[in-house]
């Protein structure tokens, strides 16, 4: 800072929330420099995807990630928080291809591939960026130096490398199996891509008829338009209802193709008539039966979700145009039984929201059971462990049910699979790099494969591709495996067990320690934030409006593992509030600090460090401040309030160690507000406008000691506002406590090099400590009776004291605090309640009795005009509720709940009515 530098006098975040940025991107404080004699600590970002824009998923996840990461730093860890953005094949592909109709009218096909990704990289070079611009406002200490994109070089050609290891061991394969198709997007799709939604739907019972001219069979479906698709009924082997069936055939309806009647422990007996129709081609349980009866798979939709030629004269018709005209068709001809309306689960695309359409097709996959394995156990053997713990059960259900994963995406932008297709053999090659000629027949010509990969195979990779896999760099070795992964639930299955067993087959160990998971940001309602709904916030006003440190703080504030939380706009007013009494607190000391002038000044080491012994035979200092030159005269507010402090960092690192963010963020905002700002403050404000100079300066050195912990504790949740003060208190290690003297050009003045405050427990009891609590107490209490008797703030009053001999020699010491911070001009102390004044009002505190005398704390004249005042607007109430209940018209036609209201409240108006005349004749013979 400049010599002549003062904190502004009003909170203002775009005053230098901006220049506070560049200053620590400038200085490399954000950048991890490997140092073996440091332990490491290292954070990826999910990467958001480069269509993104900042919303509060991305502010809760990244502020949650930045809080760890600026903690360990000041810790003295080698703290790597790596960020990066991911390519989002499908979300990328449908803006760009978006962009071009809009522009020039054309689709991608008549564009072609190669001008295609020209067209894509060129929009990921313009609008790829913006997103981690945004990040920056939010205040992310990111290492920028080591930026990493899902599609650069290294990343894609660790991607290859990763296929091609996994196809060797035979854990990819390809296989006409069925995968879940999306129509609008036309690609296939993993089921973790897949989100289910309950919706109303119907179940239609039609009769298939025995081919032989029998009764035949009843079946339950809520997809009559795959019938054309039909194989087989199955029921269960042990349904006695249909044993005689079983081996017989029946027609589809309308058609003259027979199907037979097969047993199988698919079926449930309970469910429908029991009886099932199988549909391998479109349904993944009807799949598996035909596999184990080697029935054929017919398909009756195809990859735009129009009907084949096999649903004859429906064919081009959607799907559920179809389904509305076959359904009609079917009832007119008496096949339809019944219908029934259920709830059914409609799986739809994550990215589109089309319903899905099972499809078999031709893709790639990868053979997941012995991928699941190793993560399962390491799980179960704690070398993964989850915060909160009930998602590893979620974690190790998923695992467990897994099924093969369909990596192939019909998409032209993303890790096109290293795979080359031999059109004179049939074979096919799968390298890293291209291959000259087919291994199996020598042929030169070669086509690679058309698909690419789902975005979430290179994003498994990201935990070691980022730090130079398949490379063993320094970074891989030092950071690998990395501390924790934060994230969302809802991507626990996208991402996070995917790295898990990836980690695992590439590198022999997992890819983190721990899992973070907190919930969705939700509106104040409660609902989910979307577009639909309109009730989506954007960050990056409400940094506008109220600063990134506000936000910050609401988010984290809010926030619990595991749970969602809800966006309230008084949370963030809070904070903001939160953040300006600590700017005015800040101020209040800089403004009692002396000058840059070469005047006189306390030191910042000197008696808030102190370890000498008391002329009272106290502990000078609580265990836990630094320890500094002998001085013996600490007041017993500054030992309180040191120990405070040093009790609050080491709750505080506790509770950032268990991941209790919230928890911690609470904590320090009861040290500023409360103990700092409402009662230490106030505590020390006589002596720091009295004329000893020597305990004005060692108030000062306390008041300065303590706002740099506070400011330290405070940095990860809140950085700017946190830096910007810290810039201006003299520096540490006992230069002149002198104000605004520092240079913020110098890297190693920045608080985001700081450490961490010392966190070692204060030992034992603090005889001065317990003193400044009661005294606390007995002021809290005091300055509740003047409000309930709305008592003028400028009215002294004398009070009496009944205490046990050492509870009245702790407060008597403390006379001086009570006497100021609670109003009073004399306090009399007793050992019991004889000879106390006839009317009292009365407080009871865990250390004494407080009686103050009715005629100080009551003015008894501005009472009597309050009451009359009271009892006027009552007697108006009781006149206009009998005049309601006198009228006929009122209680002979309202309902008599209403009638029977109005008379309780008539009840309760005359009962204060008599309250008041009661009192008022009390005051009165006061006044009298």
């Amino acid at each position: 800072m400049k010599q002549d530098a003062k904190l502004a006098k009003n909170y203002d975040p775009k005053a230098f929330e901006e220049r506070i940025y560049a200053a620590w991107e400038k200085s490399g404080a954000f950048h991890a420099v490997i140092d073996r004699a440091k332990k490491p600590f290292a954070i990826v970002m999910p990467p958001p995807n480069i269509t993104g824009q900042l919303h509060m998923g991305h502010a809760l996840d990244q502020t949650l990630q930045d809080v760890l990461t600026r903690w360990r730093r000041m810790q003295g860890r080698c703290a790597l928080w790596l960020p990066g953005t991911d390519h989002a094949s499908i979300a990328t592909e449908m803006k760009v291809a978006e962009e071009i109709l809009a522009t020039e009218g054309k689709s991608k096909h008549e564009l072609g591939r190669a001008e295609f990704l020209k067209r894509a990289w060129e929009w990921k070079r313009v609008y790829g960026g913006k997103i981690t611009e945004q990040m920056r406002k939010l205040g992310n200490s990111c290492d920028w130096e080591r930026e990493r994109f899902t599609m650069d070089e290294g990343c894609n050609r660790a991607v290859r490398e990763y296929f091609v290891r996994l196809y060797e061991k035979g854990l990819i394969y390809r296989g006409n199996r069925l995968i879940n198709w999306c129509p609008r997007c036309g690609t296939s799709l993993s089921d973790a891509e897949v989100e289910h939604e309950d919706r109303k739907g119907t179940y239609w019972y039609f009769r298939y008829p025995g081919a032989d001219g029998g009764e035949g069979i009843v079946v339950a479906t809520s997809r009559p338009e795959t019938m054309f698709a039909d194989v087989a009924i199955a029921v269960h082997p042990d349904d006695a209802r249909y044993g005689a069936l079983v081996g017989t055939q029946v027609l589809i309806p309308l058609t003259d193709r027979r199907i037979p009647i097969i047993a199988d422990a698919y079926p449930d007996p309970e469910k429908g008539t029991g009886a099932v129709k199988i549909t391998p081609a479109h349904d993944p349980n009807d799949f598996e039966v035909g596999e184990r009866h080697g029935l054929d798979m017919p398909s009756c939709i195809d990859e735009n979700a129009a009907m084949t030629g096999l649903a004859e004269k429906y064919m081009g018709m959607d799907r559920f145009a179809c389904r509305k005209a076959w359904v009609a068709e079917l009832a007119e001809a008496g096949f339809l039984v019944k219908t029934e309306e259920k709830v059914i689960p409609i799986g739809e695309c994550y990215r589109c929201g089309a319903v899905i359409e099972p499809l078999l097709s031709d893709q790639w996959f990868v053979r997941m059971e012995e991928l699941a394995r190793p993560a399962i156990l390491a799980a179960k053997e704690g070398r993964l462990t989850h915060v909160p713990e009930r998602f590893e059960k979620i974690y190790l259900h998923w695992l467990a049910e897994v099924r093969d994963w369909c990596i192939s995406r019909q998409l032209w932008w993303g890790h096109r699979i290293p795979a080359w297709h031999c059109d004179a053999c049939g074979g096919i090659a799968v390298a890293s790099e291209t291959p000259r000629a087919c291994p199996d027949c020598g042929a030169t010509e070669l086509r690679q494969d058309e698909d690419v990969l789902d975005t979430w195979f290179s994003s498994a990779l990201w935990p070691f591709s980022t730090l130079g896999w398949p490379e063993n760099t320094e970074e891989l070795a030092y950071f690998y495996p990395t501390d924790v992964l934060v994230t969302g639930y809802d991507i626990i299955f996208f991402w996070v067990v995917r790295m898990v067993f990836s980690g695992l087959e590439i590198m022999g160990d997992v890819p983190f320690e721990r899992v973070y998971v907190h919930g969705l940001v939700r509106d104040a309602e409660g609902r989910k934030m979307s577009k639909s709904l309109g009730n989506g916030i954007d960050p990056l006003e409400i940094i506008e409006r109220y600063g990134a440190d506000a936000l910050r703080f609401t988010l984290i504030s809010g926030v619990s593992a595991g749970g969602d939380m809800r966006f309230q706009t008084e949370k963030l007013e809070g904070a903001r509030n939160f953040a300006n009494k600590l700017w005015n607190a800040s101020r209040f000391v800089l403004m009692n600090l002396p000058a840059a002038d070469g005047e006189d000044g306390a030191t910042a080491g000197d008696s808030a460090s102190a370890t000498g012994t008391r002329p009272d035979g106290d502990s000078a200092t609580p265990a836990g401040t630094p320890a500094g030159g002998e001085d013996g005269a600490l007041a017993d507010e500054d030992l309180w309030m040191l120990r405070r402090t040093a009790e609050a960092a080491a709750e505080i690192t506790r509770n950032m160690e268990n991941f209790e963010l919230s928890v911690a963020a609470q904590k320090i905002y009861e040290l500023t507000w409360s103990d700092y700002c409402d009662w230490y403050i106030e505590l020390v404000k006589e002596r720091l406008y009295g004329g000893d100079e020597a305990e004005k300066a060692r108030a000062l050195s306390v008041l300065t000691r303590v706002l740099r912990d506070i400011l330290k504790l405070l940095h990860p949740f809140m950085p700017f506002i946190t830096e910007e003060i810290w810039g201006f208190l003299p520096p540490e290690g006992g230069a002149p406590a002198q104000a605004g003297t520092r240079d913020e050009t110098s890297p190693e003045s920045l608080l985001i090099r700081a450490a961490w405050p010392e966190t070692a427990p204060p030992d034992g009891p603090d005889p001065a400590t317990e003193r400044i609590e009661k005294a606390k107490e007995v002021i809290r209490s005091i300055r509740n009776l003047r409000a309930e008797a709305a008592a003028a703030p400028s009215k002294l009053l004398n009070a009496v004291i009944v205490a046990s001999p050492e509870n009245l020699e702790a407060l008597r010491r403390e006379e001086g605090h009570l006497k100021k911070l609670a109003g009073l001009a004399a306090i009399e102390y007793a050992s019991d309640k004889s000879g106390l004044p006839e009317e009292t009002a009365s407080a009871v505190t865990g250390a004494a009795e407080i009686f103050i005398p009715l005629d100080e704390l009551i003015d008894y004249k501005a009472e009597f005009e309050r009451l009359h005042k009271e009892n006027a607007r009552v007697a108006d109430d009781v006149a206009r509720i009998s005049a309601k209940l006198a009228n006929p018209g009122f209680t002979g036609k309202a309902p008599a709940k209403v009638v029977n209201a109005e008379r309780e409240r008539l009840a309760a108006c005359e009962e204060m009515a008599a309250k008041l005349a009661a009192r008022i004749a009390v005051v009165e013979k006061k006044l009298s």
